[in-house]
């Protein structure tokens, strides 16, 4: 499960590489970042390392979908972990002789490194397809285009009003964030004993 969060948040660099175009003024800067999505309180414009004046409009989109898409990974990586330390899973095999059971009886990480490799090539490569999807749809945002969308299920909250739109922006970055660091802990706590205090103990990791 680690692998695969970590493989799929690094598919975000893809993009990296996009032309630079001429660097803005830090008035701008201050004026894009005020507009965009995930500016709420308690830290509204939080940007201590000033990452938003290392380049032009295209590299802050690229890093606003950089975050976009790692507040989705950590999403679904901390739900994954939960589910899975909590003993919950699918009826049946997994694979001929590895089945959901015996997979839910070990902690998340072992779990993954349980599984055949086919099936991790399976996992990886519907990572990849979905990145490749996410890259090439449309105009890419950091040319004017969408943010990427959710591909795998095709989920659109396009059809709300904007002020609606803009609350469920917010929530799913302010989400995103926190799981980024539920995650970050999950991993630190299961492979350095101690390091979570909050954590130690709990048969999950």
């Amino acid at each position: 499960m680690k692998v695969s969060a970590l493989l799929l948040a690094l598919a975000g660099s893809a993009a990296a590489f996009a032309p630079v175009q001429q660097a803005r003024s830090s008035v701008s800067i201050n004026m894009a970042l005020d507009d965009m999505a995930g500016n709420t309180a308690p830290f509204k414009t939080f940007d201590p390392l000033r990452l938003a004046n290392l380049g032009s409009d295209s590299t802050l989109a690229w890093f606003r979908a950089a975050e976009l898409k790692h507040a989705r990974v950590a999403m679904l990586a901390t739900t994954g972990y939960l589910v899975q330390g909590a003993g919950i899973h699918f009826p049946g095999m997994l694979s001929s002789d590895v089945s959901f059971e015996s997979l839910s009886a070990m902690k998340p990480l072992d779990a993954w490194e349980a599984v055949p490799n086919s099936g991790k090539a399976q996992i990886i490569f519907t990572i990849f397809l979905a990145e490749i999807i996410t890259e090439t749809k449309g105009t890419h945002y950091t040319k004017g285009g969408d943010l990427p969308t959710v591909v795998f299920p095709p989920i659109d909250f396009s059809g709300v009003d904007e002020a609606t739109l803009a609350t469920k922006k917010n929530r799913e970055l302010n989400n995103g964030r926190l799981a980024m660091i539920a995650i970050m802990s999950f991993c630190a706590a299961a492979n350095i004993p101690g390091s979570v205090p909050a954590l130690v103990g709990n048969p999950a990791f």
